[in-house]
């Protein structure tokens, strides 16, 4: 498993590459929809792949782990047997579920102690059994094990963290070194950075994960309420310490103009539920800017639904049917809409990756900026 990179932009940061698994090659800067339980939001296996290209989809190790459990997906042979997802997985290791679950968990520095979402139930993790569990679900790219702190956080608290996260980190890579994949294919791990939004904590901790050398590095804790300027200062901050020759993922971010202004900042890899999340409330992201696709004005348009986009749902379906279906709830019209998000998304990187190697990303990233802040 190993990362080539194959062009940098002359006017920014802006990186592109191909990360090689034993599932197939990830071209980078990529998007990777978000499967949380081993699946993304009412769109097939095959959608994702045909209509949506994605090179690599992501799963949750705490979701995964309480439902299906560890002892089916062992038996399906792990999760892409289980799903019928022949390209690379990554999974987090349930580090943001910890952050997500604060009013049922309690932190130590042995682990995490936390009760089930489902049942109620109260479950145990550590840095070597997230560890266990990932090679159990048998993802290409499995995270460390870290606290995602929330924003604002008090600095004395972020650092406290940021040194227990690096801690667990000495444990998962002694307990990732001292184990095998299960199912025949490697498998990388990737650390993650913290710090909040602390400059100095974040230059540490980027140190620190730097020094790792792992296959890939990880940026965790943004996106979680700071604002912007925040995000892409931290992000500009942690890329400059992070070795050129390894794949940076920027967790958790974010909307297009996110993704356009972190690529330009050196990252390489991102995840978010947005496009599926925001599909099913009837928000579409478009070439030419957002859509609310409830608003009555698309009552009667029947244009379709992105005449540039890129997948088959953007041309076949009008405006008006979609705002129809969403407005009556049918699962088809969050069909469409998650398919078209995605599709947007996978197009947009793939488009930033072309301006990279052909020396035009700047100019185009500024022009989309603005494009993609339109409310139609």
């Amino acid at each position: 498993m190993h990362f080539n990179l194959q062009h940098t932009d002359q006017n920014s940061k802006a990186r592109a590459g191909e990360f090689h698994t034993d599932h197939g090659i990830i071209q980078t800067p990529i998007f990777m929809p978000v499967g949380t339980a081993g699946t993304v939001k009412g769109v097939h296996q095959y959608e994702i792949e045909a209509e949506i290209k994605a090179d690599i989809i992501l799963g949750n190790t705490y979701h995964l782990y309480v439902r299906p459990g560890l002892e089916v997906l062992n038996a399906a042979g792990g999760l892409h047997k289980f799903n019928n997802w022949n390209k690379p997985i990554l999974t987090d290791s349930g580090g943001y579920q910890v952050y997500s679950l604060s009013g049922s968990r309690k932190i130590t520095e042995e682990g995490v102690k936390f009760q089930s979402h489902t049942d109620g139930a109260y479950h145990f993790f550590t840095p070597e059994n997230v560890m266990d569990t990932q090679r159990v679900i048998g993802a290409d790219i499995i995270m460390a094990f870290d606290e995602c702190t929330p924003y604002p956080c008090d600095y004395r608290y972020a650092k406290r963290s940021m040194h227990m996260t690096h801690r667990w980190l000495k444990r998962c890579i002694e307990r990732f070194d001292a184990t095998e994949p299960l199912y025949g294919y490697d498998q990388a791990l990737f650390p993650i950075i913290q710090g909040s939004v602390y400059k100095d904590l974040r230059k540490e901790s980027a140190e620190f994960i730097a020094n790792t050398d792992c296959i890939g590095n990880a940026i965790g804790g943004l996106s979680v309420g700071e604002p912007d300027e925040d995000l892409y200062e931290m992000t500009d901050l942690v890329t400059d310490i992070l070795p050129k020759e390894k794949p940076r993922y920027l967790m958790g971010v974010g909307t297009p103009i996110n993704l356009l202004e972190c690529i330009a900042l050196g990252i390489d890899m991102f995840d978010c539920v947005m496009p599926t999340r925001n599909a099913r409330h009837g928000m579409l992201f478009t070439s030419e800017g957002i859509i609310n696709i409830k608003n009555k004005k698309w009552e009667k348009d029947f244009s379709p639904i992105d005449p540039n986009g890129t997948s088959t749902v953007d041309h076949f379906y009008s405006k008006a049917y979609l705002r129809h279906l969403i407005r009556c709830k049918e699962n088809l019209g969050i069909q469409i809409a998650s398919i078209h998000n995605l599709a947007f998304y996978l197009a947009l990187v793939k488009e930033a990756r072309e301006r990279i190697i052909d020396g035009t990303f700047t100019a185009w990233k500024n022009e989309m900026v603005v494009k993609l802040a339109r409310r139609l």
